[in-house]
């Protein structure tokens, strides 16, 4: 598969898939480097205001990086960057209100209740307590109000770090792997309160190792490798350039290696565990002689989703992805 070429140019608009739509972020050209490493290599993309927008790579790719750049944490060594229309760096203290940041270790006043917490955070931003409220209720945590936050389960909190970033009410959300080691309960979840958030409308940059969310979520993707974005677009636009292979699971035991491999219209076969794994561009007729050799009982059947593009582009597996995750 050829990697897809960024689909919105840098500007003050956002490109088609933006609909036209104001930007909330620009970056045109930026890299950052420590050392011989280009954390960032030339980065050019526009975020439109109200979008959903996913940042995807392997551990190294540059990915936090270049959130921090955009929160303005960090200075990029050049190109420019622009955020709701103003430079995050030096440290824009008049942009920090209309940010909210959720980050992989967010700091809690663990002692309070995570009332408490958000009515503190919510003084810091001077809004009133009635903000700590509605960001209670909007990630579902109300019952668990008045329950200390070293208390709360481990999904609990991330709900918590989400409310924290939205308790001023931003009007651009960072997201740095919200549903980063939780279980699968606590991930569905979550994957409602960022539903809802993307349905409220509100502007989202989002980093995730969980393909099957991005794929959910996401109004557009970018996938990173060594500091560069190798492809940008909707999962549906990048799943759609793909090679069209399905994938025929069979269970173990009901057919050798040679009688798939015979099999005609089938290019590949590969063990995993349980399962013999048939790829081919033909599966009507391939299920068809699996049908008449071995029956269909258990026989699984996948198309190619956004792990499959996002493989061929990095050639590396993602930790945080397992086929047995929960389905939107």
């Amino acid at each position: 598969m050829t990697p897809t070429a960024p689909s919105a140019s840098p500007g003050s608009q956002a490109g088609p898939d933006g609909g036209g739509r104001p930007a909330a972020v620009v970056l045109d050209d930026v890299h950052k480097r420590y050392g011989d490493t280009h954390a960032v290599d030339g980065v050019s993309f526009t975020v439109a205001r109200g979008e959903f927008f996913g940042l995807l790579g392997p551990n190294g790719a540059g990915k936090t990086t270049l959130v921090e750049i955009m929160e303005g944490q960090r200075r990029a060594d050049s190109g420019t960057v622009t955020v709701l229309g103003a430079a995050p760096w030096p440290r824009n203290t008049a942009l920090l209100p209309r940010l909210g940041v959720q980050t992989q270790t967010s700091a809690f006043f663990v002692r309070l209740t995570a009332r408490e917490h958000l009515r503190t955070m919510a003084a810091l931003y001077r809004t009133d307590h009635a903000a700590a409220e509605r960001a209670l209720a909007g990630v579902g945590l109300t019952e668990q109000g008045d329950t200390r936050v070293d208390d709360l389960s481990g999904g609990q909190r991330q709900r918590l770090a989400i409310a924290s970033a939205l308790v001023h009410d931003p009007e651009l959300i960072f997201l740095d792997e919200p549903t980063a080691a939780l279980d699968p309960q606590a991930r569905r979840a979550l994957w409602q309160v960022l539903r809802d958030l993307k349905g409220a409308g509100r502007t989202i940059v989002y980093t995730t190792h969980h393909l099957d969310e991005a794929e959910a979520l996401c109004d557009r993707v970018a996938i990173m490798v060594d500091g560069a974005v190798v492809a940008l677009d909707s999962p549906a636009r990048l799943i759609a350039a793909a090679e069209p292979t399905t994938r025929l699971l069979v269970p173990a035991g009901r057919m050798t290696l040679d009688e798939a491999r015979a099999i005609e219209g089938v290019d590949s076969v590969t063990e995993e565990s349980g399962a013999l794994v048939l790829e081919t561009l033909e599966s009507g007729r391939v299920l068809a002689a699996i049908d008449a050799l071995a029956g269909l009982q258990g026989v699984q059947t996948r198309t190619v989703g956004l792990e499959d593009v996002y493989l061929t582009l990095t050639g590396t597996r993602l930790t945080g992805t397992q086929s047995g995750a929960p389905q939107p």
